[in-house]
């Protein structure tokens, strides 16, 4: 055939049919040629596996206490030894791990979902529920966060992994519904939610069918960064003593323990392990951000 026929399977020309791939696979292309992206991938999931498979790096738990082994040095029974309490440090780096990706993964994804909803919702329809849900948005923006996390903690007489997620998840999903309204306006404006409009859709099935799978790379971004921020936002409140409570292994608690001259001067094996695996798992999650920026949007890589 001597023209050129495009069909779905591709273009079809002197008999050789050129397949045209999908943009997830272009996508995924670009961000495995991106090495910081790559790198940034391997050391989180390593951080993943080495805290999930905990037990199989030590057999002691980070919640027993050896008070007769306080402030040990390193040695072959603790390679990090233990706190003034008789923690083992290597157990509580490990399981503390657990802790502190559970709760910046869940506050993350939960704050990205409410912030997706909401602000699809607002940027859809427009008009007045666009500006009743916004000044909603402006006076959420404008709670001050310490004040909320003491009242809930007075309210409930309790701390732990669930309450710092809610205090999280409440008073950081404005910001993405707010983001996340911008990209909503742009895409209404796109021909395809036009043509799915004038055929007839409704309004929810425009929103998830149409505009909401063409949000995924934006999410993507947006969720990578947001862990990297909740990570050191766990430890940063622990740390002054507004996050998890000491008696719950996390790396925030361990370099609260750890906050004395005496620690920091002569025994850097209490805070120097979580405040390297802090900043590598905020720098690996920053890396895979701009790596999936990069992929989703080519334009942007500068």
């Amino acid at each position: 055939m001597a023209a050129s026929v495009v069909s779905k399977a591709g273009v079809k020309s002197g008999g050789t049919v050129v397949k045209g791939k999908p943009p997830s696979r272009l996508a995924f292309e670009r961000f495995m040629r991106n090495p910081l992206a790559v790198a940034g991938a391997i050391i989180l999931l390593a951080i993943i596996f080495i805290t999930v498979g905990a037990p199989l790096f030590t057999h002691y738990s980070p919640s027993v206490i050896d008070i007769m082994n306080t402030n040990a040095p390193p040695s072959a029974a603790h390679p990090l030894g233990t706190d003034p309490s008789g923690y083992d440090n290597l157990a509580r780096l490990l399981y503390g791990g657990r802790v502190d990706l559970t709760v910046a993964f869940s506050a993350g994804v939960m704050t990205l979902v409410i912030g997706t909803i909401y602000g699809g919702i607002s940027g859809y329809f427009g008009g007045w529920i666009d500006n009743l849900m916004m000044r909603f948005v402006d006076v959420m923006l404008n709670f001050p966060f310490v004040v909320f996390i003491l009242f809930l903690e007075a309210v409930f007489n309790t701390s732990g992994e669930l309450l710092l997620i809610t205090v999280v998840v409440l008073t950081s999903w404005p910001a993405s519904g707010r983001f996340m309204r911008g990209v909503f306006i742009q895409l209404r404006q796109q021909d395809f939610v036009i043509g799915a409009t004038t055929i007839g859709a409704g309004a929810w099935r425009t929103i998830f069918r149409h505009m909401l799978p063409n949000t995924v790379g934006t999410l993507s971004v947006l969720v990578s960064f947001a862990v990297a921020g909740y990570v050191g936002l766990e430890a940063a409140l622990t740390f002054i003593g507004l996050g998890l409570p000491l008696s719950v292994a996390s790396w925030g608690g361990m370099l609260s323990e750890a906050s004395n001259y005496t620690a920091m001067t002569t025994q850097p094996y209490l805070w120097l392990p979580p405040a390297i695996m802090i900043v590598l798992t905020i720098l690996s999650v920053n890396f895979i951000g701009d790596g999936l920026r990069d992929a989703f949007d080519p334009q942007m890589r500068s």
